[in-house]
């Protein structure tokens, strides 16, 4: 006897689309077949339903503990549950203290096991001064470590200089851990918006102008070269230009074990958008014009880019708001709609196939970061992580769907396609017909040294 049979869905494998009932006992998938015969203590009947591996979110800010008021466990996991999403890999800031140290990582993790609706893998932070604490990180299973090239906007999570950086990658190496970066060179970006602010030009175009694309590549390339040296794995964060992701793959091609992902508001939202919306736009490295939209769409097109990550950045309302659009927290707050964006945009109007769709917010994130194949894939033995959508459905985004503990996004009013149905979590449904189940199933994820 099976715990759960789902029956009729349209199945979205790494292989293909599949007819099938997924049967689910002990947290797992047993079985995959086009009738399944046996009994089972609850049936779902999803014809007409596609059935997605739930969502891995990579970079998320969950902001606990220090920072509850921006966010927290419970309502930015109940955010991802919302929108089909299944596992993700908590940032080490902006949480206070960041998590820097066994001490601030053992804060995190109580945190974590008393609120996560999902199952919540953590990054480590590489931050000067910290180097003799990166083992002790490592020891509990972070997945790896996260450093700033460029000022992060907070005073307790200090930008990594260039010794910092390479010394913690060849500690990381030695660790058997990726490092992760977030690639701006910071004497431009500083002294262009220092020059912006001197002369009182603090309006949405100075900010964008201080932050150029220039600074993107110039980080990028340092990273890669310091990495090589190092002998680490390394991956790159949401990348905003076609450029970064073509250095990335030139990188790969000559041997590097380099990564990068990119984010949905790169992917849909244009600079354009930004004088639109205004400070709920606001992240760091800005949005783009629209050519370099479409340059990331061919590079997703032809397999340069892998992974698509939400990087939620939530802040209170106090924060992203202002005249002074320099002094305006630099996030997004986008987690709950990824999946609805890239089968709106990617789907929809780029003709992406649903197999890739699933790769770029699931399967890559898990192989990459050591979730695979537990995590990010529909396959006899993975987790039951499992999003149940209705792909004819659309309807625009309204505030009162939100999760967040701030009901703030720059999707709001947008229409997106594909309703997340229902949520599952190694068989236990967390989210279903717009509520949130009551009962925390979400568990933290150690991992190993990779090989």
């Amino acid at each position: 006897m099976y715990d759960l049979i789902i029956r009729n869905a349209t199945v979205v494998t790494e292989h293909g689309l599949l007819q099938a009932d997924v049967g689910i006992a002990d947290q797992q998938v047993l079985a995959l077949a086009p009738e399944l015969t046996e009994s089972a203590r609850e049936q779902i009947e999803a014809g007409g339903l596609h059935l997605f591996p739930g969502g891995v979110d990579p970079h998320m800010h969950c902001n606990e503990p220090g920072r509850t008021d921006w966010e927290g466990f419970a309502t930015a996991t109940a955010a991802l549950a919302a929108g089909g999403m299944t596992s993700c890999i908590d940032m080490p800031l902006n949480a206070h203290p960041p998590t820097c140290t066994a001490a601030a990582f053992d804060l995190k993790l109580a945190t974590l096991q008393a609120n996560a609706l999902i199952d919540v893998a953590l990054w480590g932070g590489l931050v000067p001064g910290n180097l003799e604490d990166l083992a002790e990180l490592a020891e509990r299973g972070v997945v790896g470590f996260k450093a700033f090239m460029s000022t992060s906007g907070t005073d307790d999570f200090v930008a990594a200089d260039d010794l910092t950086l390479y010394e913690g990658m060849r500690r990381a190496a030695q660790l058997g851990k990726i490092v992760a970066v977030h690639a701006e060179n910071d004497r431009i970006t500083g002294e262009l918006a220092r020059r912006a602010v001197s002369q009182g030009r603090r309006g949405i175009r100075d900010y964008l102008a201080s932050r150029p694309i220039v600074a993107e590549l110039e980080a990028i390339g340092r990273a890669i070269l310091l990495a090589s040296e190092a002998g680490c794995a390394l991956h790159i964060v949401h990348v905003s230009s076609g450029a970064g992701v073509a250095l990335v793959a030139e990188a790969r091609a000559r041997g590097v074990d380099v990564s990068c992902e990119t984010c949905p508001h790169y992917l849909i939202l244009t600079e354009d958008d930004v004088e639109r919306i205004g400070a709920l736009a606001k992240c760091a490295p800005p949005l783009r014009p629209a050519e370099e939209v479409a340059a990331l769409w061919a590079h997703v097109q032809n397999g340069n880019l892998t992974m698509v990550s939400s990087d939620h950045s939530p802040a209170p309302p106090e924060l992203k708001s202002g005249d002074d659009f320099f002094a305006i927290w630099g996030g997004i707050s986008g987690c709950q709609s990824t999946l609805s964006l890239m089968l709106t945009e990617g789907y929809g109007r780029r003709n992406l196939s649903l197999p890739h769709l699933a790769e770029l917010i699931a399967g890559s994130a898990a192989r990459r970061f050591g979730l695979h194949p537990s995590k990010g894939q529909i396959a006899i033995g993975a987790d039951a992580d499992l999003a149940l959508v209705d792909l004819g459905h659309e309807a625009e985004l309204q505030v009162s769907d939100l999760r967040y503990r701030h009901q703030q996004s720059p999707y709001v009013g947008m229409p997106l396609r594909g309703r997340v149905v229902r949520t599952l979590v190694r068989g236990a449904t967390v989210f279903s017909e717009g509520h949130v189940a009551p009962t925390r199933v979400g568990r933290y994820i150690s991992i190993g040294s990779r090989p």
